[in-house]
């Protein structure tokens, strides 16, 4: 089945937001941001900007201290967070003025003309050392950079580890990384002061979560009725990073307001890299507690995030977006847990595909590949050794998770065979007895999805979080309605990204319905104004397969018993005995007898006088689809933090070259139980995308910082992969445990190959040195960084 989205992508006919001019009259907006990493802001001059010829409008701190708050956070910190510099700068590109002009050219210009003054501070861009008490302090009224710090202990954690047969610990960093997608931030903004409350419309491609609206609202004092989002049918991708675009939509509301008109901001691509966001650096210590059977009893887990120069909501919570399922896929009893946010100066940080998951796995995973030889064990049957039972679904985790369903020993069966597991390491020896650089790895994960937003409130102490006012939720919104011709329309809010969302829409409510697809016309859609939307609405955390898709069935349900009700008085029987089949309505058992979807929709509409009493003449629902499993995390700090929780194992075998220690991927086998599988095609594109992006952090990508704060990653030397490194042998395979908690069985899939390739890649590299004794302990792992551990002294 082609989709629905591509005729217009391909032919460029695209509804980006730089290809529309929703609001007539816009100026054009340029920022003026800090060149330096940490210093005092001690004085800002506008004027000569402001006289330039053609601009209307120039602000800078003043102006934003005088109209805006700072934006609520997650959590209770000293920490404020402006959309500008305000007191200081904290990062490199953060915005202290803006510049509205007739033009981008003039507004560019006239940013040169703004004048400020700056006094130097010292600088820290490593979260290990902002937790020294010398160290610089970005926030002086909070007299700590760690803006978050939580232990939380489930079992009897010392007891495990002083009974333990062998104690395996490592430490590990995980790397800032951006998704750098084609289609950068862009915001059209429209402030206009009415005679009783200022009404503010905005477009922008902002994907989600819609909690962020909230926020916004929060720091212009605006309450959310006053604000409009209208968010364009297409987004030239996001994999999480465009939530962060919130900050950018104040500002621009207020250059808009200075300025009495709409403004419109376009990023470019050095701005983007420099000071959009990214997903958070990670220092992690893991310690686990192994019995002599080789079994682990107990973990101990000590991650330190860097969250960069401000604590952006909904940050941190990539520490604990994954909190359900921090034990992976595997029994273990006791954990521990210490999570820590800190903040430096780098940019800020957010949403990143697979957010949270590729840190906590190369922790885990790493781990795992070092406990099994410590207990002398192949590193696969290590893993299945402590791998959860088909039996034991659904099953709880420490930290509250439930994982709905699973048979992770099947899909390991699976990746053995399909890999040919046992021959493969006989070739490799081989290999290896000949001097070749030859390795394999693997990664065993649980891909969490359907987000159970009260995840968030862990970083509040229980006894902080006032009873009865806990937050929580998985909701998801659709609207559908039959017109005179039976033609059903489907209005989606989920603002996707490229994933199809469109395309499976059509597949669902036709199969419901019995209707051929052409007769169903799905509109991707978000409108704060018109479209149903709740703080969990967006497109984030692989949310569109368990929930959206069930909130399509229970809405097409209410419209086919509607129509069953109508077909039922054209046939003179009752709606039970009726059936939708093939774009009619036939009575069961006699298919002979039957009247078109067409027909009955045209009853309700044209003929509603013959609908019996208390029967509604209309053929549109919305529908909201909230399953009862998400709920506010427990006053003993567990939390179910998604609703569905799929598997994926992988095995990357890698080829290093000798002399040029260049490695080269030589096969990869990924199996993949997402539940349902919707779509088959549109599930192995994703699955692919998502490892090619994890590619990027693994081997290429890197937002690396010096020591004085200063990006010094540009397009030169950030890799991004292209067609030639994604062109990797990739072999799939997949089973189906469906969910029971979706209407379809179905689970996400677009993120675990993001938590899952990075790992096993780093697994493989360190297999294929191993004679030489070195560990991979973080990434990117490249030439270089294998010249540095084999070479030292070089």
């Amino acid at each position: 089945m082609s989709r629905l989205e591509d005729a217009n992508l391909v032919t460029g006919k695209g509804s980006f937001l730089d290809d529309l001019d929703p609001i007539p009259g816009t100026l054009v907006a340029a920022i003026v941001r800090s060149p330096n990493a940490h210093a005092k802001i001690t004085s800002v001059d506008l004027q000569r900007a402001r006289n330039h010829p053609g601009v209307a409008a120039v602000i800078g701190p003043e102006e934003v201290l005088a109209a805006l708050k700072p934006f609520p956070l997650s959590l209770r910190a000293p920490m404020d967070y402006y959309p500008t510099g305000t007191d200081k700068v904290r990062y490199v590109g953060e915005p202290v003025a803006v510049v509205v002009a007739t033009d981008r050219y003039t507004a560019e210009d006239a940013g040169d003309l703004v004048d400020i003054s700056y006094e130097l501070e010292p600088v820290v861009v490593d979260a290990m050392k902002a937790l020294t008490p010398d160290s610089p302090l970005l926030h002086e009224r909070s007299k700590t950079n760690v803006a978050s710090d939580r232990t939380f202990n489930f079992g009897e954690v010392d007891e495990a580890f002083a009974d333990a047969a062998h104690v395996v610990e490592g430490e590990y960093y995980f790397p800032r990384y951006s998704s750098t997608p084609m289609e950068c931030y862009n915001v059209v903004a429209n402030w206009v002061d009415g005679p009783q409350h200022p009404e503010v419309t905005v477009w922008s491609n902002f994907h989600g979560p819609f909690s962020m609206v909230p926020v916004l609202c929060g720091a212009m004092g605006l309450t959310t009725s006053q604000l409009r989002l209208h968010v364009p049918a297409d987004n030239g991708g996001s994999f999480g990073i465009k939530a962060g675009i919130y900050p950018y939509i104040a500002l621009m509301a207020l250059a808009s307001r200075h300025a009495g008109r709409p403004v419109r901001w376009s990023e470019d691509r050095s701005e983007h890299l420099l000071a959009s966001s990214a997903g958070s650096d990670r220092h992690m210590k893991v310690r686990t507690a192994i019995d002599a059977a080789g079994i682990i009893q107990a973990i101990d887990i000590d991650f330190v995030e860097n969250v960069g120069a401000y604590l952006r909501p909904p940050e941190p919570a990539t520490l604990y977006r994954c909190f359900g399922n921090m034990t992976g896929a595997y029994g273990i009893e006791h954990v521990r847990l210490r999570s820590r946010a800190v903040v430096t100066n780098k940019c800020p940080t957010g949403l990143n595909r697979g957010f949270g998951g590729q840190q906590l796995y190369f922790a885990l995973e790493r781990i795992m590949d070092k406990a099994a030889k410590a207990v002398g064990l192949d590193r696969l049957e290590f893993r299945k050794r402590n791998l959860i039972g088909a039996e034991s679904f659904p099953y709880a985790t420490p930290t509250g998770g439930i994982y709905d369903s699973g048979n992770y020993q099947k899909v390991v069966e699976h990746l053995e065979d399909n890999s040919d597991y046992q021959a493969l390491l006989a070739r490799q020896a081989e290999a290896r007895a000949r001097g070749e650089l030859v390795g394999t790895g693997v990664a065993l994960i649980v891909e969490p999805s359907g987000t159970n937003i009260g995840y968030v409130g862990l970083a509040t102490p229980a006894e902080n979080r006032p009873p009865g006012r806990g937050k929580s939720g998985s909701t998801e919104h659709v609207h559908l309605s039959v017109d005179p011709q039976g033609i059903v329309g489907i209005t989606l809010g989920t603002v996707p990204q490229g994933q199809g969302h469109a395309t499976v829409a059509r597949q669902v409510v036709a199969r419901e319905l019995g209707l051929p697809e052409e007769q169903v016309v799905p509109t991707v859609v978000m409108d704060t104004a018109t479209t149903a939307w709740t703080i969990t609405s967006g497109s984030y955390s692989s949310r569109f397969s368990p929930l959206l898709t069930s909130a399509l069935v229970d809405g097409a349900r209410e419209i086919g018993e509607r129509i069953k009700r109508a077909a039922a008085l054209m046939l003179d029987t009752t709606a039970d005995l009726l059936e939708l089949h093939q774009g009619t309505v036939r009575v069961m058992g006699d298919p002979e007898k039957s009247v078109s979807f067409k027909h009955a929709a045209g009853l309700i509409h044209w003929d509603p006088g013959r609908l019996p009493g208390g029967e509604e003449a209309t053929l549109e629902v919305n529908v909201a689809f909230t399953p009862p499993q998400a709920q506010a995390p427990s006053r003993t700090d567990q939390v179910n933090s998604s609703l569905c929780y799929g598997f994926v194992a992988d095995l990357v075998s890698v080829r290093i070259d000798p002399e040029t220690l260049e490695i080269t991927i030589d096969d990869v086998v990924s199996v993949h139980d997402a539940g349902t599988i919707l779509n088959e095609q549109l599930f192995t594109g994703q699955v692919h995308g998502a490892m090619v992006q994890a590619l990027g952090g693994a081997m290429y990508e890197e937002m690396s910082y010096s020591d004085s704060g200063q990006p010094v990653s540009t397009f030169m030397d950030y890799l991004v992969p292209t067609s030639a490194e994604s062109m990797f042998p990739f072999r799939m395979d997949h089973i189906e445990t469906p969910s029971p908690l979706t209407r379809l069985g179905a689970k996400g899939a677009g993120e675990g190959a993001s938590m899952s390739f990075p790992v096993a890649l780093a697994n493989a590299v360190e297999d294929a040195v191993s004679e030489h004794g070195v560990e991979i302990n973080s990434l990117p792992v490249h030439p270089s960084v294998l010249h540095d551990l084999l070479y030292p002294n070089d």
